[in-house]
């Protein structure tokens, strides 16, 4: 078993708790149990973004399909892009309970107009639908598009102005309505969509490939027993009554629950009278709530350490930033191994589970956001916020606590658990799972709590850019 390797002679071992902590320990965590079996619960009501991911690269696809070389087209956008993008929206739209928007029906009825699906009937049948369904101002397009009278760029944008159209319907519209094609967002934005298609099909299969590699490197590694030894494990003089009251209490139950209570109904009230957009509200209120969420369990943990005195020179933590590089590029091998094994997971449970839904509702609000400056509050919450305080408290508190009972590799196992359930998504609960126990791992090994932390950022880095390539 490994031993925790402990402050100063002076500062001693965990005292026994005081008698008074058992108990708020017990309740607390009697109390995020509840919280965290009924957020589970929950989660399977909250929509998957997974088919609006889906959704999106079926559009980029056919999208870009038209620049791409003739052989390399079936390989990245596949034989006929538009009609697998007209199956899928079709599929969703039936598979949804919630009637569909009309701007999802609009693309529909003018992906069934255009050539490659060939029952333009059909598309005209839903615009006459939609035309007595939609508002005065949008109506014009639709009238446009049914007539199939001639306009310039300029009349083509002032109707589509009121729909917000995302590229895939302004490029329909361009084709359907009779003017200059070089003026389509397609031919416009050529280049840049066949970027974005290569960044989202390629990128992700190379570093699978990378990950493979390097993952039967590390098992070899492992079988022949020639792995480095794991640097001791250290963390702070804390028994687990106090982790307990740290995570259940303080990050659960008040953190997630009170706090919330507390500073919301502030917060919404102070970013009405500012008046910002729809999109910047939603940004602000993510970073100011995650940042209040934080504060709490980070105050416990303040006030459960011993005195400044007893702090031995590297921290508690284990940090370990310098020397960077090194730091960066453990997290760089380790997020490769990890990918392989998370990917296989998720299409484990996709084969298992059809619509586990309960994404991470930021991973929509990032796909749907266009204002530059929500998308700055959201990066900075999920590359440097999230993964500073959830690395804290999960591989730089709980692992070592734990790995100074159980051992190295349950203590991995036992704080990748407790991060996956945390998330409250039972969709995403086996993925979760794996990634922590990668996180898990290299914080073990590796001694470095800032190891861990650059991986997890550079995780979330990775989903928000895809998420960016995919959006509008």
């Amino acid at each position: 078993m490994l031993r925790l390797s402990g402050p100063p002679s002076r500062s001693g071992p965990p005292s026994a708790p005081a008698g008074w902590k058992v108990p708020l320990a017990l309740l607390s965590l009697a109390l995020s149990g509840l919280l965290w079996v009924g957020g589970l619960i929950d989660s399977l009501d909250r929509p998957s973004v997974v088919d609006s991911l889906s959704l999106r690269q079926l559009e980029l696809s056919a999208l870009a399909a038209g620049s791409l070389p003739e052989g390399l087209q079936p390989a990245l956008a596949g034989e006929t892009p538009r009609r697998t993008l007209t199956e899928e929206l079709r599929r969703q739209m039936e598979a949804s309970e919630e009637p569909a928007r009309a701007l999802r029906r609009l693309e529909l009825a003018l992906l069934e107009r255009s050539g490659e699906t060939a029952t333009t009937t059909t598309g005209d049948a839903d615009l006459g639908l939609l035309l007595n369904q939609v508002d005065a101002p949008r109506r014009p397009l639709i009238q446009a598009l049914l007539a199939g009278r001639s306009i310039d760029a300029g009349q083509r944008q002032q109707l589509l102005a009121p729909w917000s159209a995302p590229v895939i319907v302004q490029q329909l519209v361009c084709e359907q309505l009779p003017g200059d094609p070089g003026e389509c967002p397609a031919e416009q934005r050529s280049l840049g969509l066949v970027l974005k298609l290569l960044a989202v099909t390629l990128l992700p299969l190379l570093f699978l490939l990378v990950g493979v590699v390097l993952l039967l490197r590390q098992l070899w590694l492992a079988w022949r027993r020639r792995l480095p030894a794991a640097a001791p494990l250290q963390g702070p003089p804390l028994a687990p009554v106090d982790v307990i009251l740290l995570i259940a209490g303080g990050f659960v139950v008040l953190g997630e629950v009170v706090v919330p209570l507390l500073v919301q109904p502030a917060l919404q009230a102070l970013v009405q009278r500012l008046a910002t957009p729809r999109a910047l509200s939603q940004g602000i209120e993510v970073l100011v709530l995650y940042l209040a969420l934080m504060a709490v369990p980070l105050l416990l943990l303040a006030l459960l350490l011993p005195g400044p005195s007893a702090r031995p020179a590297a921290g508690w933590l284990q940090w370990h930033w310098r020397p960077i590089a090194t730091a960066f590029a453990g997290a760089v091998v380790t997020l490769l191994m990890v990918l392989p094994v998370v990917t296989a997971s998720s299409w484990a449970i996709d084969r298992i589970w059809a619509d586990p839904g309960g994404s991470n509702p930021l991973l929509e609000l990032v796909l749907t956001s266009a204002d530059p400056l929500a998308l700055a509050c959201f990066a900075f919450t999920a590359l440097l916020v999230a993964p500073l305080f959830e690395e804290t408290l999960f591989r730089g508190v709980l692992l070592p606590v734990a790995g100074q009972r159980l051992g190295g590799p349950a203590a991995v196992v036992l704080s990748a658990a407790v991060f996956a359930v945390a998330h409250l998504s039972l969709g995403e609960l086996a993925p979760l799972f794996v990634l922590g126990l990668g996180l898990g791992w290299l914080r073990w090994r590796s001694g470095r709590l800032a190891s861990a932390v650059l991986m997890h950022a550079l995780w979330n880095g990775l989903t928000f850019m895809n998420l960016l390539f995919l959006a509008d």
